[in-house]
């Protein structure tokens, strides 16, 4: 006998339309209708609040079949949002839509070895472009979203990968953009949420393993975006392989990310990591490997592997997606890292019963992945303010 549902607050019941909306990209009324669970009647009710709080729009389109629906609800793409996202190299600032649409992208460079004074001083920089660009163009921000590579839920204030402050970065945020959301969260987060509503054909809508391989190696775990603390990085890159393996910059050594990441590939590869991100995805068709080097290259993958099936021994799931430098490769050299999960104990495909894909890599696109993650923020709150807990 199946439980009842348990009865959704209001703004729970904006959400599930707000983020189906932002993962399909739009919807006729019936198909919305059964996909967050309420009455024809009922949604009309929320759309006409939604609609006149500008949060979405509905545009006549020919209908799906003869007698069919030809109202198609989406995101209104008048809304404005701001994405910030750090990476090794720069960090990135941009104004866009909730559909993905930049109109306004700047960069501001990072020192080669960051501080904590260096970041912050790029902060206030990105800041200061962001509030000019934004008032001279009297354009009213919805949400903020910054993206930072390992930050978590102990080390906010001190990063163990890019060196920075994030409460001073929230105090010049409230002092440049005091009536505005701001949410941080850890790049592959930013990066999990991108793909799960930008990428076509995502092959998973449930409960998933994210993994990101790029300047760094990390997870998160996906659920309903709905719920509190539905989205959970996971640093699995740091397990140790090799406890006198290459230094990891996290300050271990043998760690699976200094093995598997990009600077890792670049020096594996014999080319410079500014060459390497020069590249992008046409490295792999551009940068002849050596059987040796491609032997290695496979043995680096099922570590990896053995990562991802140990990190299903902790929390079991159903599916994984792989996103970065892995997903480029042929079905030879991916089989090494599928051999990897398999060779898990516990689990490996067999045990785990999980389901592996690959998906595009999104490094370079910064600052997407942060954009996501401030549509995917505004969604969730049902499009109210930050502050609001009014029940249905």
């Amino acid at each position: 006998m199946e439980m009842p549902e348990q009865p959704r607050s209001r703004r729970q019941t904006r959400a599930a339309i707000l983020t189906h909306l932002l993962q399909s990209g739009g919807s006729f009324r019936p198909p919305l209708a059964k996909a967050v669970r309420l009455s024809e009647a009922s949604l009309s009710r929320i759309l006409f609040d939604l609609k006149a709080e500008g949060l979405i729009e509905e545009i006549r389109r020919p209908a799906p079949y003869i007698g069919g629906p030809t109202g198609l609800v989406s995101l209104d793409g008048s809304v404005a949002l701001a994405a910030l996202e750090l990476t090794g190299q720069w960090l990135s600032v941009g104004v866009g839509s909730l559909s993905g649409e930049l109109r306004y992208i700047e960069r501001v460079s990072l020192p080669a070895k960051p501080t904590t004074d260096s970041v912050g001083r790029a902060f206030r920089e990105a800041l200061t472009l962001l509030r000019d660009w934004t008032r001279r163009r009297r354009v009213r921000l919805a949400q903020i979203g910054i993206t930072i590579p390992g930050l978590g839920r102990l080390s906010e204030l001190g990063n163990p990968i890019i060196p920075c402050d994030v409460e001073d970065i929230g105090d010049m945020l409230g002092g440049m953009f005091a009536n505005v959301p701001v949410e941080f969260t850890n790049s592959v987060v930013a990066h999990a949420i991108f793909h799960r509503c930008r990428t076509e054909n995502y092959p998973f809508s449930g409960a998933h393993l994210f993994v990101f391989v790029g300047q760094g190696v990390a997870g998160a775990w996906m659920d309903d975006p709905i719920e509190a603390d539905a989205l959970q990085p996971v640093e699995l890159g740091h397990m140790v392989f090799e406890a006198d393996g290459p230094r990891c910059r996290c300050g271990h050594h043998g760690c699976v990310e200094a093995y598997t990441s990009l600077p890792a590939l670049a020096e594996l590869l014999g080319v410079p990591e500014p060459e390497l991100l020069r590249l992008g995805c046409d490295w792999v068709s551009t940068i002849p490997i050596s059987a040796r080097v491609r032997q290695e290259l496979r043995h680096r993958l099922y570590r990896l592997g053995l990562a991802i099936g140990n990190t299903l021994n902790v929390k079991p799931c159903h599916g994984v997606a792989i996103s970065g430098w892995p997903s480029l490769l042929g079905g030879d050299d991916r089989k090494a890292l599928v051999d990897g999960v398999d060779a898990s104990l516990l689990g490996g495909r067999k045990h785990a019963q999980a389901s592996l894909a690959f998906v595009p890599p999104s490094n370079g696109n910064d600052p997407q992945a942060a954009l996501a993650f401030a549509a995917f923020c505004l969604a969730c709150r049902g499009g109210m303010p930050a502050a609001s807990t009014e029940a249905a």
